[in-house]
């Protein structure tokens, strides 16, 4: 699903993203150019970045117990 209509970005690379350590929006707006034009996509992005980060952290200590 299309999260930011004005520079293409989908929750999949929001997700991808997360998985490849990006752990701030900040850093999440450098690597997509997500929200950086008019803005009403943020608050969705910031909610589907949030979860995306629990999941990954949450799989990150799957592999390292194992």
């Amino acid at each position: 699903m299309y999260v930011c209509i004005c520079k293409g970005v989908t929750d999949r690379d929001i997700i991808a993203a997360a998985e490849q350590g990006a752990t701030r929006m900040s850093q999440l707006k450098e690597c997509t150019g997500l929200a950086s034009q008019c803005g009403k996509c943020a608050g969705d992005a910031k909610a589907i970045f949030k979860e995306a980060k629990q999941t990954a952290a949450q799989m990150s200590h799957l592999f390292s117990a194992a």
